[in-house]
């Protein structure tokens, strides 16, 4: 069988690079795990070439995803944010990335940090799935639509049931790529 990798990495070079070296790659690093969750949370309704154009942008724009700076921020701050094109100026989804680290630090110290929430519901073991064609991965799974219940139950926006699968496939709980991707195997040591 040939070896070939996802057909949603196939858009761009910042597509490929994502997929070959980042998405499906477990993360435990606090400051990734917030970084995803929020870039996920961006993606409703657009593309996440879309996002991955704009991810440095977020990087500079909230302060490297630094959770505590970020919790702290004014209505001074949001107005600067919906001002700038280098990220998605959503009132709605700027205010969630605020909501959001101060849940995530609400997590954090209840779990002794958010990556033990997280692989906490796989027993900190990635599930490997074994699709053959993007027909067969789903846009949600029981695990997603637990995830996403328990977030909002703590306060979290933009964590809906397919937000919180892209999620758990970014952050390598869950290894998607197709079996016949190189990338497959790769995550899959």
């Amino acid at each position: 069988m040939e070896k070939k990798r996802c057909e949603w990495a196939e858009v761009s070079d910042l597509d490929r690079d994502y997929h070959d070296n980042e998405w499906g790659v477990p993360v435990y690093n606090e400051r990734e795990l917030f970084e995803y969750l929020i870039l996920e949370g961006a993606q409703a309704g657009l593309s996440w070439s879309t996002i991955l154009k704009k991810r440095e942008g977020y990087r500079f724009l909230f302060d490297n995803f630094d959770i505590e700076l970020i919790s702290q921020y004014d209505q001074e701050k949001i107005e600067t944010l919906m001002l700038d094109a280098r990220i998605v100026r959503n009132r709605l989804k700027i205010n969630s990335v605020i909501t959001n680290a101060q849940a995530f630090m609400t997590i954090q110290q209840e779990f002794g940090g958010f990556s033990e929430y997280l692989w906490g519901y796989v027993n900190k073991q990635s599930i490997k799935n074994h699709w053959k064609t993007m027909a067969e991965v789903p846009a949600t799974t029981e695990l997603s639509d637990k995830l996403s219940k328990d977030l909002k139950k703590r306060g979290f926006k933009f964590v809906g049931p397919t937000i919180c699968y892209a999620f758990l496939q970014a952050t390598g709980v869950v290894n998607d790529h197709l079996v016949n991707c190189p990338c497959y195997v790769k995550n899959n040591i």
